[in-house]
Parts: structure tokens; sequence; C-alpha cells
């Protein structure tokens, strides 16, 4: 084996894959129960953390960063000069079992850019994937990007041999998908959406009469978004979302802000990449929709297209909505209790158990561990030490604002630093 070679290979196409993003727990349950390699049961991936706390990491690169396409906002366009490279299927194989013996990684994510067509590189895709699981008895976590135009049938096998699936749609709109990547069609990356979505549907029909049923992308499917590049609201992004969220059954969809990477009178000028803090904002409004019973029209509308950067998405929608507060702590549904800004659904958790023994005070919410700068605005509760009635809605975001700067700048800092 050429050493030099491969680590030259392992930094073009790692440094090309920081472009897909998928960093979260994965949700499989990949026991190992036959000696092998790995174990993906709770694990996550790219540097995520699991529901335990563990901080867990793969192997994140592309099998090739030559492409047929010519996408305005990718990095690996056919027409960027860049220095491309390829790797052998057997070469990724031996790079995830060495660096998983060296206790570097717990799986693979695996992406690539499109050589000769759709089916010849997603075919190599699934070789890897195979020999990694047959051959090296690897039952660590596989993620692999599945390349828009697959056949069916190779959709289907991919998904024997990954605990994760996912298809990037790139662009938030038909429109802005034509302008940006004419080369592609939309109905290109629905297909194999559609396909994943009903493997898995059958899978687990099966599998409750049939124990020994092959499992099928045990983690699901996700997919990403390209953030800024063609000009659309938060709205259209969310509204995207929402629809791949309930037509196809996704794990997670993926905010990634434009980062520019070439000129290109299509693109965004070279000083108006994408700020951190929208991507944030989005990801908030993503955990509204999934887990707080936010429904899209309530927090992006005709009178509301963008985010406020200011606040986050469930105290902006607050303070649009404040004839529906304050509420009393002691008695408010859960419904309403998970939109009181400053209150998280651990937090709700533990004030629906701790007021079936007593009414709650400031004093009990504080130790409970709720935002209190924020929470205190909204609710009534066993005291009245916080009690006041703001004169406007302006008046009130100023105030807690002002009461959450160093916190915020703290925040927001952290962030930035990751990247």
């Amino acid at each position: 084996m050429d050493y030099e070679r491969i680590k030259e290979k392992l930094s073009i196409l790692a440094d090309a894959a920081k472009y897909d993003v998928s960093c979260s727990s994965s949700g499989s349950k990949r026991k190992n129960t036959t000696n092998g390699l790995g174990d993906s049961s709770g694990m996550g991936i790219c540097h995520s953390y699991t529901e335990d706390g563990r901080c867990v990491s793969l192997l994140k690169i592309l099998l090739t960063n030559h492409c047929i396409f010519d996408c305005a906002y990718c990095v690996t366009r056919k027409s960027n000069e860049v220095k491309r490279a390829a790797f052998k299927v057997q070469e990724v194989v031996d790079l995830t079992i060495h660096f998983y013996r060296r206790n570097y990684i717990e799986g693979l994510f695996l992406s690539s850019g499109i050589f000769k067509d759709a089916d010849y590189t997603m075919e190599r895709l699934i070789q890897v994937a195979k020999k990694l699981r047959l051959e090296e008895n690897f039952n660590g976590y596989i993620h692999l990007k599945s390349i828009p135009g697959g056949s069916d049938e190779l959709m289907r096998e991919a998904g024997l041999y990954a605990d994760r699936l996912s298809v990037n749609i790139e662009i938030p709109t038909k429109s802005g998908l034509k302008l940006l990547a004419p080369d592609k069609k939309h109905e290109d990356f629905m297909k194999p959406m559609e396909k994943v979505k009903n493997e898995i549907i059958q899978y687990k029909q099966e599998s409750r009469l049939i124990k020994s049923t092959p499992k099928y992308a045990p983690a699901g499917q996700s997919t990403q978004m390209i953030i800024g590049a063609s000009g659309e609201s938060d709205r259209d992004i969310m509204y995207s979302a929402n629809f791949f969220y309930k037509k196809y059954n996704m794990k997670r969809v993926y905010y990634s802000g434009y980062v520019p990477v070439a000129e290109d009178p299509r693109l965004p000028a070279l000083n108006s990449q994408v700020p951190l803090l929208r991507e944030n904002r989005l990801y908030q409004t993503d955990w509204l929709l999934r887990f707080y019973g936010f429904d899209i029209r309530e927090l992006l509308n005709e009178q509301h297209l963008n985010l406020d950067l200011e606040v986050d998405p469930k105290l902006s929608w607050a303070l649009r909505n404040r004839h529906l507060f304050p509420v009393n702590i002691n008695r408010v549904e859960k419904q309403l209790l998970l939109r009181i800004p400053g209150i998280g659904l651990k937090s709700v958790n533990k004030i629906l158990q701790a007021r079936k023994f007593r009414k709650l005070n400031w004093e009990h919410l504080k130790n409970i561990g709720i935002a209190m700068n924020r929470a205190k605005h909204f609710i009534t509760c066993d005291s009245r030490e916080f009690e006041v009635k703001e004169p406007s809605s302006e008046y009130l975001k100023n105030v807690i604002l002002k009461t959450s700067s160093g916190k915020f700048r703290k925040e927001i800092g952290t962030q930035l630093s990751l990247f």
C-alpha cells in the first residue's frame, strides 16, 4: 500500500466532505452479536453526543471529489479548479478498519461526487458498506449519502448495509435548484427518498411478523439544505423541511449555511455569507416543530417571512401572542407549558411531576432549571415576586435582551468556536 498516496487522498477527500452536515445521535441499534468489530447501539455520528452524554466520532470522507455536474454552490463542481482524488473501494474499507482498531472512530460517513453516472457511483458506495459488513464483520455505524437518480434496486440494497441513508435536497426550492444546478432534476431527489421511506415501512411491518427480517436503514433517512445560496426566505426553507418530515418520514433535516466556494454570478457576493445565527434559528424552529407541538404557520407566514435573529423563535411567537399569557404554572396544560419561553422539554416534565405534590413557587422553578429571565414574564405561580406588566411586546423584548445580553454573547461565541 502506498501510504503517502493514501494520506494525500485522505487529506483531499476529508476536507471536501466537511460541507456534508450530519451531527446528531444516530438512533441505530445494530448490536454486535457475532464477535465482530464495532457496535452502533446507542452511538451517534460526526463528533456528536448520544443520549447518555458520550461524544462519538466517525470517519467522514468522500469516495471521490470528481463530479460530472457543475452545481454553482458546490466545491467539487466540474469547472472548479481543485485537486482531484478518488479512493478505491478496498482503500475505504481498510481505512475504516484501521481507524476503528486505533479507537479513532466509531463509524463511517461516506459520500461522493458523481462520476460516470448515479448508479455507477451508488454501486461503489454500497460495495464499501457490503465489504465492511460481510467481510470485516463490522457492526459500527455506517451512514451512506445516497446519489440522486440512483435506481430503486440500489436504494434497497444500500439500506441493507447502512444504518442511515440520506439524499441531500441541496436547494430548498425547485426554482433555486433550476437556477444553480440546471443539470439536476427535482424528481431525482424525490424518487430515492420515496423508495427508502417505503422500504422502511415494509421492514417495520414484516419484522412484526418475522423476527429474522433483515434490518433496513434502522436509523432512518435524512436530508440537507444549503441556506442562503438562492435567496429563499426562512418561511420557504422551513415549509420545505416540514414537507420532507411529513411526506418522507425524515429523521432529520440539516441546514447548512452557504459558504462561498467559487465565483459565480448566480451566487450571492462573497461578503454575504449566511450568518451562523440564522442556521441556529432554523434549527431551533425545526426543534419546535418536531418536539414542542408548534405548527409551521404559527412561526412563519405571510406576515413573518423570516425569523427574528435577536430572539429565539419560541420567544418571538410568545411576544406576538401575549393575549395567551401569563399562565399559572401550577394549572396550565402541557401543550401550553411547552410554549412558555425559557422552559425546555426536560423542565416541562419536571414541572408536571413536581406539581402533583405541591404548588410551585419561583424558588422551585429556579431549582428545576428554567430560564427565569425569559419565563418570569409569561407565568404566575405560588409567589408574586416577578409579576410585572410591561406596556408593550417591544419593551418586553428589550428587557429580555438586556438581561440576556451577556449570556447571549457567550452562547454565540461558543458556537462560533466550534467552527
